[in-house]
């Protein structure tokens, strides 16, 4: 790699001899079936990406370890509940409050620099926290003093690790990117959770920490030798010149520098219609119908008069439709904010179905399609927000997005659990179904009546030549 962090081209091509030899044999057919242009796992032909997704399931692996221990440590420090929720609250705030703020450092820093340092510092924070708990000095202040450094860094770190994810592969290939990284997290999830119990048994809850540490340190150290493309390279070098206004201020023969203030991040979220939009679908989708875990299990639970082992059921089938979702929202090239509303729209109709559900086997036959939507959603959102912003902003909008997200998922559960309390599982399943669906319908329709039509202009010219000209929508 050299210090311009250019890919090779040798990162994507075989040569030319070697070419048709290689399609020609099985093991070549079958690699390009792999990371042929429509596979969804095209992204891992970019051998930095193939590190990228190594390293993340190191760090998920390692998250989870801590996440898993993490709410059983206060629980031991002080016996309360409501101070396990009020150490995940101190943890989501700087989200919150800090978000835009991280995303406008993400856009002025260098990426993989900014990247490598907020994993060490989170991984410097894991390791603190390890020690303070092998010698007994954790106590409840320090905690929540450690959660809201965590999540101050985590305000920098996401946006960044994202965006660097991203320039890693073309952009074509950032909807396999953003569903190999799904999969990815959910394989972490699962190993970190395994982990823990094994690590919290043997070594005790320190070494989950510690473990956690080791895991980010990892990822800084495979930052350095990653090579976005030259598409990515070429993009963050050609930023628009300032406005006239304040060019005029620079002095002759000076560059004009672009606005990097978050207050042009935020203004450009919001005269997007289409980032407005997104963030409307997906604010409706996670409020009234993304909180499967509390809705199915009081319906399962209740209605349908099953038990733990029902809902475990129900849960696996929902995270075979995520995984499958994700799969194919990998096959995505450049999905559009309309997809991420029709996806959202079907999933609120199959929540209603779900709703309605005589029995648990035809819950689970409507559970796994509803997965499956959901994910694929989830993915094509992700990609329209992380590629449709110019590269000089999509740190702030990144950050913007962040703060609105958090909002969501601390006012969803509340209006969900009041919804429950006044309609019941099934009432929460259709009402929230029908809000989804019938509010992005009528968004639709509304968009349909202010698009204006084609006007049809006819000069002096063409009417004497008995030739209309077409001119364009007001």
């Amino acid at each position: 790699m050299g210090p311009s962090g250019a890919r090779h081209p040798s990162d994507l091509t075989v040569p030319a001899s070697s070419s048709a030899a290689s399609t020609a044999s099985p093991s070549g057919r079958l690699a390009r079936r792999l990371v042929g242009d429509n596979s969804p796992w095209r992204c891992l032909r970019y051998p930095s990406m193939r590190w990228w997704s190594v390293a993340n399931f190191v760090s998920n692996a390692g998250t989870w370890m801590q996440l898993t221990v993490q709410n059983l440590l206060v629980l031991q420090i002080t016996g309360s509940a409501a101070a396990t929720g009020l150490s995940m609250s101190v943890q989501a705030a700087p989200g919150l409050l800090m978000s835009l703020a991280g995303g406008a450092a993400v856009d002025r820093w260098p990426r993989k620099l900014t990247a490598a340092v907020s994993q060490a510092l989170l991984g410097a924070v894991a390791f603190l926290t390890a020690f303070l708990v092998a010698v007994d000095q954790l106590n409840l202040g320090v905690l929540m003093a450690l959660a809201a450094v965590t999540g101050v860094v985590a305000t920098v770190d996401g946006p960044a690790c994202a965006l660097l994810g991203n320039d890693l592969v073309r952009t074509e290939d950032v909807p396999s990117a953003i569903g190999v990284g799904s999969l990815v997290h959910n394989a972490g999830r699962l190993a970190g959770a395994g982990l823990a119990g094994v690590t919290v048994a043997f070594l005790g809850t320190a070494a989950a920490y510690a473990a956690n540490g080791v895991s980010f340190l990892f990822v800084a150290a495979v930052i350095p030798f990653l090579r976005p493309v030259a598409q990515a390279v070429r993009a963050r070098s050609e930023r628009p010149a300032a406005k006239p206004a304040e060019a005029g201020a620079k002095p002759a023969g000076t560059a004009a520098e672009p606005d990097m203030s978050m207050r042009e991040g935020l203004t450009f979220f919001m005269r997007r219609p289409r980032l407005v939009a997104l963030a409307g679908i997906t604010g409706l989708s996670s409020v009234f119908g993304r909180n499967y875990q509390l809705t199915l299990a009081v319906l399962v639970v209740g209605p349908l008069a099953g038990g733990a082992g029902a809902f475990g059921t129900v849960s696996t089938v929902l995270a075979v439709g995520g995984i499958l979702g994700a799969v194919l929202g990998a096959r995505l090239h450049r999905p559009s904010v309309r997809l991420v509303g029709v996806l959202a729209a079907a999933g609120g109709v199959l929540q209603i179905v779900a709703g309605l559900s005589p029995s648990l086997a035809v819950l689970l036959v409507v559970v796994l399609p509803m997965a499956l939507v959901e994910s694929v959603s989830d993915t094509a959102g992700t990609t329209v927000l992380q590629t449709d912003p110019p590269e000089y902003l999509r740190g702030r909008v990144l950050g913007v997005w962040g703060s609105v997200k958090t909002v969501w998922g601390l006012a969803g559960p509340p209006a969900l659990g009041l919804l429950m309390e006044l309609a019941g599982a099934r009432g929460a399943l259709v009402t929230g179904g029908l809000l989804i669906a019938g509010a992005i319908g009528a968004g639709y329709v509304l968009r349909e009546r202010r698009v204006a039509k084609p006007v049809v202009v006819r000069t002096e010219e063409s009417a004497l030549a008995g030739q209309p000209a077409l001119g364009t929508a007001a």
